[in-house]
């Protein structure tokens, strides 16, 4: 079993999502609705003896974990945290099953941090179902998962359940901005829009991503053309030529658009969120021409003049476009050839003209 302290990072450590990890709940981000239940039932001392946190990789769940342990009074001596991945057998639950019936060393409670919880054997669930039920009362469990729906029923009916949301492009934005500039780099929000787009919904692949950019490059000030050459993403000059290949409804060119990016190995789902992006902005120009000024911020001053000037198809409904193009996105990652997907909405798109 494996045994780990709260840990409280210096300002030497170069990995930035451990350096810049939350350590109290008010510097937790886009959780407000989990922040908001576990402070009240930590003021009400209503606390429950088992927890499952669900959500996708880098959403805080760890993190949280480890902030509400510190928030009831659990000292670094009494914090255990276990990889189910590796310790994932019936053995180990037993160990872990009479591990708790010791006493804390330092304050109230021992709390025990079970990760990727669904990688457990059914054999060593079903075990640790009896300790889940009538814990000692000095023990709390705080489960974490990706697929929640691999737990045991069993399991997930013995704890409170709270699911963390992916955080928004804005939030992940504001994030790298600001860490950008407490490493002494500056970035336009151009180039902080495409770090958030990379990050995928993930506070710690956001931040990996921020790392390689700041670490990769020589300069204070970082524009977006740099970024895209650090991380390997599609030049902007690629997806706007798809995006003008589909708005002159010239199938030729937008199908050489994409024998491109995969002669240059560039990622497809990488692709079409860029593409996703910008065409949801020629969408919202035309519709909400109000939001003209926030959205100037997401692009660099050439791709929002090429956006704000693409000419109107009043043959192409860019809602049919936006709407192919996001099932293309769902369906790249099952797709034996990656860019099949979006060779099929470019084809269908053509074939209803």
């Amino acid at each position: 079993m494996m045994r780990l302290f709260c840990y409280t990072y210096s300002m030497s450590e170069t990995a930035l999502y451990r350096k810049y990890r939350p350590h109290t709940f008010h510097e937790v981000l886009g959780q407000d609705h989990i922040v908001r239940v576990l402070e009240g039932a930590i003021k009400s001392g209503n606390i429950a003896h088992a927890y499952l946190f669900c959500g996708t990789r880098g959403t805080g769940k760890t993190t949280a974990a480890r902030i509400f342990a510190k928030e009831i009074g659990c000292g670094g001596s009494d914090l255990y945290e276990i990889d189910a991945a590796s310790n994932r057998g019936i053995d180990d639950i037993r160990e872990l099953r009479e591990a708790v019936k010791t006493f804390p060393f330092e304050g109230k409670y021992k709390v025990y941090i079970i990760d990727e919880v669904h990688m457990l054997t059914k054999e060593a669930g079903n075990a640790l179902l009896k300790t889940l039920e009538e814990p000692p009362t000095h023990v709390i469990f705080i489960l974490a998962t990706t697929d929640p729906h691999k737990v045991l029923d069993t399991v997930l009916s013995r704890c409170q359940v709270f699911t963390f949301k992916k955080p928004p492009i804005e939030i992940l934005k504001e994030l790298v901005l600001d860490v950008a500039k407490k490493e002494g780099k500056v970035l336009d929000h151009a180039s902080a829009d495409l770090i958030a787009l990379l990050g995928d919904g993930s506070f710690r692949d956001t931040l990996v991503t921020l790392q390689k950019v700041l670490y990769s490059s020589e300069t204070k000030k970082i524009s977006a053309e740099e970024v895209e050459k650090i991380t390997g993403v599609p030049k902007s000059a690629i997806v706007n030529d798809f995006i003008s290949a589909l708005n002159e409804q010239n199938a030729p060119h937008a199908f050489a658009s994409i024998r491109q990016i995969t002669a240059e190995n560039i990622d497809i789902s990488v692709f079409l969120k860029l593409v996703l992006t910008k065409l949801r902005a020629v969408m919202l120009l035309r519709i909400a021409p109000d939001m003209r000024a926030s959205l100037a911020d997401d692009f660099t001053v050439e791709d929002f003049k090429f956006l704000s000037e693409l000419p109107v198809n009043k043959e192409l409904k860019l809602s049919e476009v936006l709407t192919a193009f996001l099932e293309a996105s769902d369906s790249v990652g099952r797709s034996f050839i990656p860019e099949l997907p979006i060779e099929l909405a470019v084809a269908r798109l053509f074939e209803k003209k």
